[in-house]
C-alpha cells in the first residue's frame, strides 16, 4: 500500500511524528491560501543559456514564489506538492500566468517560460487569463513558453495532446520539465510534440566522475534530435558539468552556476537579456 504523503510505511498515522506532518501541512495550506487571497504572488526569473553561446540566454523560466505575511520568499518546492491537487494549485497557475503575461506586455524583447500543471487545462479561469493576456500583442503567444512538469502529464496525455495542438495553433511553445523523474512513455513523446525537454538534474550532476549520468544524458540527446527537440539540462552548478554536457551536445543549460533565480532581474529596468532571436 502506498503511504500518505509524509507518513513512513508503518506509521501510525495517529503518532507524533505523523501528526506534526499533518499540522505542517496545514500550516503550508494557510500560508499559501493567504498569499493567494491578498495576491503575494511573485516569479523568480531564471536565465536559460545557449549552449552555443553560454554568455546569451536563449530564454527566462518564471519560477512560482509566494511571499508569506513577514515578505519573506518562500520557493515552490517548498509547498507545491501540499496544493498541487487542490483547487489552490489551481489558483496559483492561474496566478503564475498572469504575472508572466503581463512581463511579456512590458517587455517585447522577453521570451519566458512559465510553469503549469496538466491539471489546470480543464480549469476555466486559467484559459480565460491566457486569451486575455494574448490580447493586443500578437508577439506574445510566440515568446511565451509553458512548462509542463512530466509527473503530472502523464496522467492525462490525451487532454494534454488536444491542449498542446490547440495552444500550438496560436504559436505557443511547450516543454516538458522534470524530464526523467518519472517514467514517461516514448509513444507519449512521439505524440506530444514538445518543443523543449528540460532534463532533471539527477542526470546532470558529477558528470566529470558519473558515467551512467553522461550515458543517460547522451541517450536523451540523441532522443531529442530524432524528435527534433531543444534539450535543456536543469540544475547545472559547477563549470566542469556545464564543459560535459556542452560536449554531449545539450542546446541549453539553467542553474546555479549561470545565474540564480531572481524578483528583480536586470532586465526589468533595462533591455539586457533573454531576447528573441
Amino acid at each position: 500500500m502506498k503511504a500518505k504523503r509524509g507518513i513512513m510505511p508503518g506509521m501510525n498515522a495517529s503518532s507524533p511524528l505523523s501528526m506534526a506532518v499533518s499540522a505542517q501541512d496545514r500550516d503550508t495550506l494557510d500560508m499559501v491560501r493567504d498569499a493567494i487571497r491578498n495576491k503575494r504572488i511573485r516569479l523568480g526569473y531564471q536565465q536559460v543559456v545557449s549552449s552555443k553561446a553560454p554568455d546569451r540566454p536563449a530564454f527566462c523560466e518564471g519560477l512560482l514564489r509566494v511571499l508569506d505575511r513577514k515578505g519573506r520568499v518562500i520557493p515552490a518546492h517548498d509547498f507545491i506538492d501540499v496544493v498541487e491537487q487542490d483547487q489552490m494549485g489551481r489558483q496559483l497557475d492561474v496566478l503564475a500566468l498572469e504575472t508572466g503575461l503581463a512581463m511579456l506586455a512590458k517587455h517585447p524583447g522577453l521570451r519566458l517560460s512559465i510553469n503549469m500543471s496538466a491539471r489546470s487545462i480543464g480549469y476555466p479561469q486559467w484559459k480565460q487569463t491566457l486569451y486575455a493576456g494574448l490580447k493586443g500583442d500578437r508577439t506574445i503567444a510566440e515568446r511565451l513558453v509553458l512548462e509542463i512538469s512530466e509527473d503530472t502529464m502523464i496522467a492525462i496525455p490525451e487532454l494534454v495532446q488536444v491542449f498542446m495542438e490547440e495552444l500550438h495553433l496560436q504559436g505557443i511553445s511547450f516543454a516538458l520539465d522534470n524530464f526523467g523523474k518519472t517514467v514517461t512513455s516514448l509513444r507519449h513523446l512521439r505524440d506530444l510534440f514538445f518543443d523543449i525537454i528540460k532534463i532533471d538534474g539527477t542526470f546532470t550532476h558529477d558528470l566529470v566522475d558519473n558515467p551512467d549520468n553522461r550515458a543517460m544524458i547522451k541517450a536523451i540527446v540523441a532522443m531529442a534530435g530524432a524528435l527534433e527537440t531543444y534539450t535543456v539540462a536543469q540544475k547545472v552548478e559547477t563549470r566542469g558539468d556545464a564543459e560535459v554536457l556542452i560536449d554531449l551536445g545539450v542546446d541549453g543549460m539553467q542553474g546555479y552556476f549561470f545565474g540564480a533565480p531572481t524578483l528583480n532581474p536586470g532586465w526589468m529596468s533595462q533591455e539586457m537579456c533573454c531576447k528573441v532571436g
